[in-house]
């Protein structure tokens, strides 16, 4: 089965094909996986704006898709399935990628599925994980239950993956997602953007050194599995100008790099406690990570060192970093696991509030 997937929930336009061979034990060969990043128009205005990131997924899919095809080295009548992500996300830029892939399915009989954000997270895991990859079973280290964390820019949500296709979200944030945290903690600091990577590069050169600003851990100590960062980003907000005067005008690189690794350690301790908790509380045998914050580096470091001092048995799967943040290829492997659920390509709809619990 050759599966055609198309990404456009947020600022990055995927599409990547795949193949599968078998049934039970699927094999998976990475055809191509094609990324045409936004990256520089969200540094232009400083963030995502829905209406000019639906505009350059619109510019960018006709060519995205012949250079994914070319890569391939196929052509569309050796396609035999259509994924699309339909939520949920920005629905202006969902709606540019169904509305792509419901031409392509009719103008080419081919059967489409939808598929969700949150799920090609998940699911990507299922992929190798060792780099270039050409054929090989899914990872078969991931047993259930398993707890999944995704936490990017939009979300933040712990869940309890029973089986591939039975989730259930234990808990989310109440207000902003830890990746839109990162970003907005970025630009109170007078950083770039995406403001995740850049935080975390800065926080690099202080990982482990004591910090002198405290900043709160917002519910870390509650008893459910939710989340809340805002107030993390009100008191970088009122907490910076007096901590960077604190460092004198030539020290602000310091003091940048100081705020950086305190913000960066703050996120890291909720999202580990919680987790921790659920994986405890649900006994599960595993941890699954995904989500554009899942490619940070002393996330993943300090979840090893955390499982391997408390939960030895639990198993840490985690994607390449490359396949954390949006692209094509987790929408391929979710399209895999759902193309039972093929659909009239008239029926299918965006959905940017779309929920995972099934």
């Amino acid at each position: 089965m050759r599966i055609l997937a198309i990404e456009t929930s947020c600022d990055d336009t995927g599409i990547a094909i795949l193949e599968v061979t078998g049934t039970k034990n699927p094999s998976f060969k990475v055809l191509s996986n094609i990324i045409a990043s936004q990256v520089e128009l969200g540094e232009k205005y400083g963030g995502v704006y829905p209406i000019m990131a639906k505009r350059a997924h619109e510019e960018n899919l006709p060519l995205t898709l012949e250079t994914a095809l070319s890569q391939a080295k196929i052509s569309l009548k050796n396609i035999d399935l259509i994924a699309v992500t339909n939520g949920p996300g920005l629905e202006p830029c969902l709606w540019v990628g169904v509305n792509f892939a419901k031409n392509l399915s009719s103008s080419w009989n081919i059967p489409i599925v939808p598929v969700n954000h949150i799920e090609s997270h998940i699911l990507v895991n299922w992929l190798p994980t060792h780099e270039n990859p050409k054929s090989e079973n899914r990872n078969p280290k991931i047993e259930f239950p398993a707890i999944a964390l995704v936490v990017s820019g939009g979300h933040t949500q712990i869940i309890l993956v029973k089986k591939i296709g039975q989730y259930k979200i234990l808990g989310e944030t109440r207000d902003d997602a830890a990746g839109e945290c990162f970003d907005k903690c970025a630009k109170i600091l007078g950083l770039g953007y995406p403001g995740g990577p850049i935080i975390s590069q800065l926080a690099t050169k202080l990982v482990g050194c004591p910090t002198p600003h405290q900043l709160p851990r917002p519910m870390i100590n509650t008893k459910d599995y939710d989340f809340s960062f805002s107030g993390l980003k009100t008191a970088v907000l009122y907490a910076w100008p007096t901590f960077a005067k604190s460092f004198g005008e030539a020290m602000q690189k310091n003091a940048q790099a100081t705020m950086a690794a305190e913000i960066q350690q703050a996120i890291i301790d909720v999202l580990i406690k919680k987790t921790i908790k659920a994986i405890k509380d649900y006994k599960a045998k595993s941890l699954i990570l995904g989500g554009g914050v899942s490619a940070n580096q002393e996330l993943r470091k300090q979840f090893k060192n955390k499982l391997e001092e408390e939960l030895p048995h639990v198993e840490l799967i985690v994607p390449k970093p490359a396949l954390s943040t949006d692209n094509g290829l987790m929408v391929a492997v979710a399209g895999y696991f759902n193309k039972k659920n093929t659909v009239s390509w008239k029926k299918i709809q965006a959905n940017g509030n779309l929920r995972i619990s099934k």
